[in-house]
């Protein structure tokens, strides 16, 4: 795609998806599963996609985010969301944080919204770009399809936040890395 972000497809891509994106995707759900490679080292990146607590430092459509505690496992996030979505409010919980693997996945369990027994999954590669560190990110759902609409719609609107989801986080990565390319 243009923007950078694509539907996976390379073997080692498939691989990744293959074995840390596992979803049981019903008759009346929808799945995939898309890619983005950033100019910036993994550290950088996972440091922004692992905070659960965070996520408006890159998502551009959440306002605010409360969390009750610590972040971990089983832990839940009330996000408000930004005006011009269908949805003000959305209620998630953290499914899995691995440091290690880089992975994060986090399920929607209530909230004013269409997107139920919504769940998702994001990893964090390291990979080398025009001879850089750089880091590719690999984001997976699966969710139900809503009653009057098609999986095809569905899956386009998802892959529509996701895709922006993704833009935003290349963004204020790069943006960092660079800071720190100068410093």
């Amino acid at each position: 795609m243009e923007d950078g972000t694509a539907m996976y497809g390379d073997l080692e891509t498939v691989q990744y998806v293959r074995t840390q994106h596992k979803h049981h995707c019903r008759e009346n759900q929808c799945t995939s599963a898309l890619v983005k490679h950033i100019k910036a080292p993994l550290h950088l990146v996972w440091s922004l996609v692992r905070r659960f607590d965070q996520p408006q430092k890159y998502k551009p459509f959440v306002s605010r985010c409360t969390v009750i505690g610590d972040p971990e496992i089983g832990s839940l996030r009330e996000v408000n969301v930004k005006s011009g979505l269908p949805a003000t409010t959305s209620t998630e919980r953290l499914e899995l944080l691995d440091d290690e693997e880089h992975i994060l996945g986090i399920r929607i369990i209530g909230g004013d919204h269409r997107l139920k027994n919504y769940s998702s999954i994001v990893t964090v590669h390291p990979e080398m770009i025009e001879g850089r560190a750089g880091t590719m990110v690999i984001e997976s759902f699966v969710v139900d399809v809503p009653e009057g609409n098609t999986k095809d719609e569905t899956c386009y609107f998802v892959e529509a936040l996701i895709r922006c989801n993704l833009k935003s986080l290349a963004d204020v990565s790069e943006r960092l890395a660079s800071q720190d390319i100068i410093i």
